[in-house]
């Protein structure tokens, strides 16, 4: 199980863009994340008529490890760690570490 999925809001927390929040937009592989906004690099695309693609330079964002996310909390409005909880019905689910709530409740 996963501690940052997609859909979670993060914040990052080391690197360029310290500081700045976003949404997960998806997880490329078990240790990179897409967030919207973030990270982003500006890359030049040649122009192809087959595929209808027009040239120029576009803004794309880039993965990011996911030890330099964090996830958001808005209890305490700051980013937070994750842990897990058994509940009494045996389903195993996210909380914050500072102050035990389930995330996403």
């Amino acid at each position: 199980m996963e501690k940052i999925r997609k859909g979670d809001e993060v914040v990052v927390i080391t690197g360029k863009d310290k500081g700045k929040r976003g949404t997960v937009a998806r997880r490329v592989d078990a240790e990179h994340v897409v967030v919207e906004g973030v990270n982003r690099v500006k890359k030049h695309v040649k122009p192809n008529p087959v595929k209808g693609v027009v040239g120029g330079v576009i803004e794309k964002d880039m993965p990011l490890h996911v030890s330099n996310v964090s996830l958001y909390n808005p209890a305490t409005k700051k980013a937070d760690r994750v842990g897990f909880k058994l509940l009494d019905d045996g389903k195993k689910v996210r909380v914050f570490k500072s102050n035990g709530e389930v995330v996403g409740a």
